[in-house]
């Protein structure tokens, strides 16, 4: 059996969690909390991040090296494109999205809202918030734009590059914190995204002591 360790609100563990249930591949799922520091963990990671899958009892696979893994080993239901121009674009949007979005828009409101109180990290600083408020707009602008010039966001399949917007948005959302009546063409693609089977285990997730808002798990916001 594969054991994937994760933390529920991790974009970069989400990515591989839809990666997994697209591909339909069962998996243990194993909470880590990173700022433990567990040797256990470490002696797997020395990074100390998540996520980090352990296939077949042995192959250890790291970050998102897991998802191109994936496709490797897993051909089945493939989540990068055939050509390598599209395997590009795929791959630029999702270093955008787990690389830029995740710096400028999820670890200012999910870090400071969230990580910060369970990890008792400190307080919230309200000035990180803040920017992480006003950081979202752009995004869900280029989202939006995306969307309206292709199926999905990379070109006409569903691909690496929608799972990596979409599980970056929907730990947003869990805190609220996603303004969708000022971006409703960037909500229209985000429900397409949170209705597929693969993304619904992401919307049962709950942090003790942080519930998400009651519009959080309904497929129609």
């Amino acid at each position: 059996m594969r054991i994937l360790f994760h933390y529920p609100l991790s974009s970069p563990s989400r990515r591989v969690r839809v990666a997994l249930a697209e591909k339909g591949l069962e998996f243990e799922p194993v909470i880590e909390q990173p700022w433990r520091r567990r040797p256990e963990f470490l002696a797997l990671n020395p990074a100390g991040t998540v996520p980090v899958l352990v296939d077949d009892g042995s192959v250890v696979v790291v970050g998102s090296a897991i998802c191109e893994y994936l496709d490797e080993v897993y051909g089945r239901t493939p989540l990068l494109p055939a050509s390598p121009k599209a395997r590009a674009e795929v791959r630029r949007l999702v270093e955008w999205f787990e690389i830029k979005f995740d710096r400028e828009v999820t670890e200012n409101l999910v870090g400071e809202k969230v990580i910060k109180r369970v990890g008792n990290l400190g307080e919230p600083s309200s000035l990180v918030i803040r920017a992480g408020l006003a950081n979202i707009h752009y995004h869900l602008d280029y989202i939006a734009f995306l969307a309206e010039q292709r199926s999905w966001l990379a070109g006409d399949g569903f691909s690496y590059a929608d799972i990596a917007a979409g599980v970056q948005l929907s730990a947003v959302d869990y805190v609220g914190l996603v303004p969708w009546d000022e971006h409703p063409e960037a909500k229209d693609w985000y429900a397409r995204i949170k209705s597929r089977p693969s993304f619904r285990p992401l919307l049962a997730d709950l942090i003790p002591g942080v519930p998400p808002p009651p519009y959080y798990t309904d497929l129609d916001f």
